[in-house]
This record gives C-alpha cells, sequence and structure tokens, in this order.
C-alpha cells in the first residue's frame, strides 16, 4: 500500500458547485444569487455586525468610562510567595513560569511586598514596589532588573 492508492471513501467528498458556467450547469444566469436586491451585488454580505442599514448594536449601546490602550499589565508575584526556594538561589521569569507563580508574561513581572521573606534571594524581575526592595535587602537579598 502506499499513498497513490488511497481514496477516499463513495458518497465522502462532494464535487463544488461550479456557478456561472452557462445554462446547462445549472447554476448559471444569475448564478445562484437570485434577481437583483443587495444580496446579487458584488461587494455585498457587509461586515461582522451590519444590521442591514439599522444602528447595529456596538453603537446603540451606551459607553461608558476610558480605556486606555497604553495600559500595562504585570504578572504580579508577592514576596511571601518566593519563601519556597531555597536559599541563596536565583530566581528570574523562566522559574517563576516553570514553578506556577506567574502564568505568562504579559507586559513584564512586577514583585509585590505582601508577607515576608526569611532567606537571602536574588530575583530577577522588570519592576518591584519600595516595600519589597526593602523587604528583600533586609533579609540580604538583591533584586535585578530584566
Amino acid at each position: 500500500m502506499d499513498l497513490s492508492s488511497l481514496h477516499p471513501n463513495k458518497g465522502a467528498v462532494k464535487s463544488r458547485k461550479r456557478i456561472g458556467r452557462g445554462p446547462g450547469s445549472g447554476h448559471g444566469k444569475t448564478s445562484c444569487r437570485g434577481h437583483k436586491g443587495q444580496k446579487a451585488r458584488t461587494g455585498s454580505g457587509g461586515f461582522d455586525g451590519f444590521e442591514g442599514g439599522q444602528m447595529p448594536l456596538q453603537r446603540r449601546l451606551p459607553k461608558r468610562g476610558f480605556n486606555n490602550i497604553f495600559k500595562k499589565e504585570y504578572a504580579l508575584v508577592q514576596i511571601n510567595d518566593l519563601n519556597s526556594f531555597e536559599k541563596d538561589s536565583v530566581i528570574d521569569a523562566s522559574v517563576l513560569i516553570n514553578c506556577g507563580l506567574v502564568r505568562k508574561i504579559c507586559d513584564g513581572i512586577k514583585l509585590l511586598g505582601k508577607g515576608e521573606i526569611d532567606r537571602p534571594l536574588t530575583i530577577k524581575v522588570h519592576k518591584w514596589s519600595q516595600s519589597a526592595y526593602a523587604k528583600i535587602t533586609a533579609a540580604g537579598g538583591t533584586v535585578e532588573g530584566i
């Protein structure tokens, strides 16, 4: 058996509808579009959300607030989550992802100062809070920017 001998089951593959190929094909003249009307024209169909000229739903609903398109979203890590690491270990983005503290690095990783830490660690993150920095350095560790 080889690839050239393979074929689909009988009736599994349907031939495509060839439109606009004359009256003998059964799909000639208007090419299955009917007579006139919006859907008979080229370029018809509009776009997602088009409601035939009626004011679309996304424009009828009230808008509220402000959406900052430049907002950065950081993956957050708390200080008390780092107590599970061994003394003097180096913690970076790949380590945080592997241990499950961070799912994905959005615009970066930010270290926050909730809880306490009792061991010196070297932490490499994009941003950190002042309280987190103070607690890490007090425990004898360092915080480095990526």
